[in-house]
């Protein structure tokens, strides 16, 4: 099964012709202030699968923008317990959960190989108070967050299991058309485990809903390759549960 996937080579550069513009903080500045913007952020080497963009308890250096792959945010209970934040994509920003505290709450890891850019949060504050329009798209992307972690409650504590897994792949769905590519027909960039992991089920429970929903033709899988053959019914099965997401790792 092939599908239409994030390519890294096709990922640009700079801000000014990179195809994630819309998507990430860059959105709606002017050429001047793309340049000023360009001036601040590194872009560094990528990172390999299991590769630690921070771990939690590492103060607040820098918010990140994923530019290719996929990268895992997950915390640890007192006993050592995984739980899974969220999975982001191209375009979205990772570490929004250390401004309060000025400390990473999770731990981000990259699911694949992924690259990304690094703001140093110190000079995107100073930056959104003199450029309104970089101030504008950073409380957008805040508010998103929010509302994400408040659908992610609703949606744990109010579905099925079933209802959760349709949710979820048609929030991925839904992000990957945004980036462009097929919202039909993608790979999941995360194993089942972690898809358990952060929807609150059981491996075992996760295969099993995969298994039905291709029995009953509305999706087929070979291994983390998807297809979507039927969104109606995916949509009707999750009840509306999964509207449309722009961002983190949130289903």
């Amino acid at each position: 099964m092939k599908a239409n996937i994030v390519d890294l080579a096709k990922i640009k550069v700079s801000c000014g012709n990179c195809n994630l513009s819309e998507l990430c903080l860059p959105r709606g500045l002017d050429h001047d202030e793309l340049a000023q913007l360009d001036r601040v952020i590194k872009r560094t080497t990528p990172l390999h699968k299991g590769d630690y963009l921070f771990r939690a308890g590492d103060s607040l250096g820098s918010i990140y923008a994923v530019r290719s792959g996929a990268v895992k945010l997950y915390s640890l209970s007192d006993t050592g317990e995984e739980h899974v934040l969220g999975f982001y994509l191209p375009g979205e920003l990772v570490g929004l959960d250390a401004i309060n505290a000025e400390r990473h709450r999770g731990f981000a890891v990259a699911l694949e190989t992924s690259s990304y850019c690094s703001i140093p949060y110190s000079q995107l504050e100073e930056f959104c108070s003199q450029l309104p329009g970089l101030g504008h798209q950073f409380l957008r992307l805040m508010s998103r967050e929010i509302s994400h972690e408040n659908r992610l409650l609703l949606t744990l504590a109010t579905r099925s299991a079933e209802e959760r897994i349709a949710a979820f792949l048609l929030n991925l769905s839904s992000r990957y058309r945004r980036l462009g590519y097929s919202a039909l027909e993608f790979r999941l960039p995360m194993p089942r485990k972690d898809i358990g992991l952060f929807l609150g089920l059981t491996i075992e429970t996760v295969s099993r809903i995969f298994s039905r929903l291709q029995r009953e033709k509305i999706i087929s899988a070979d291994r983390r390759f998807v297809r979507i053959s039927n969104p109606a019914a995916l949509d009707r099965l999750c009840g509306g549960a999964a509207a449309p997401v722009a961002s983190a790792g949130r289903a």
